[in-house]
């Protein structure tokens, strides 16, 4: 599982799984867990090139995450044995394009074209399991040119990781490589060109640095 982001069928995508955060967008904190799938497509690997911008009037938000990394296929897994199907984690951003989020919710319209760009899932590579002691308490930190903006622990998450797998293969099968993102903390905001955003994850050698340019198109 050291190269998920080659090997993966799927990115399944928490959301509003920190109350704060979802507060902070006015949205309602949620009683059972929501998700959406992002393309691979979007996996960009820390040192392999920049996040793209899609226009200069584009409202991209950075979302830092922890990412865990399914190591074998599951289906209707049981919360007991939901952390026996993680192979390790990796540190991520969902990348998003919060007016054409905007636009989508007010159509209810799925989310897929304000996520699902080129390099809007950018990961610090593979994270062994044993890296990380307690998961139910890691911090996670982003800046931008410098300054911290989001800072949140997974302890302020609504549903764990163990819930969380065990709702998700309920409704579809968890394969090996495939990576879900458990929701980002509050702090979330606006990137744009010539920026560079840091990410990483208090006390563990795993952070990740990303210059902002504007998308060339062919």
């Amino acid at each position: 599982m050291n190269k998920f982001w080659e090997t993966g069928r799927k990115i399944v995508a928490v959301g509003r799984n920190y109350a704060q955060h979802a507060k902070e967008l006015g949205n309602e904190v949620p009683s059972e867990p929501f998700f959406f799938l992002k393309p691979t497509s979007s996996y960009l690997l820390q040192g392999t090139g920049p996040i793209e911008i899609p226009s200069e009037s584009s409202d991209i938000h950075h979302e830092v995450e922890l990412g865990v990394v399914i190591g074998k296929k599951g289906r209707d897994i049981d919360l007991n044995s939901a952390m026996d199907y993680v192979s390790g984690y990796t540190l991520a951003l969902d990348m998003t394009s919060r007016d054409q989020q905007a636009i989508a919710k007010a159509k209810s319209l799925p989310w897929t074209v304000s996520k699902g760009y080129d390099t809007f899932c950018p990961i610090s590579g593979f994270i062994p399991k044993d890296k990380i002691k307690d998961l139910n308490n890691v911090e996670l930190w982003c800046s931008v040119d410098g300054q911290i903006k989001q800072k949140g622990n997974t302890n302020q998450m609504i549903f764990n990781v163990p819930h969380l797998i065990q709702y998700i293969s309920s409704i579809m099968t968890l394969e090996s490589g495939d990576l879900i993102l458990t929701g980002t903390p509050s702090g979330v905001g606006p990137v744009k060109p010539g920026q560079v955003i840091k990410c990483g994850i208090t006390g563990l050698d795993s952070d990740m640095q990303f210059d902002i340019i504007l998308r060339k198109r062919n």
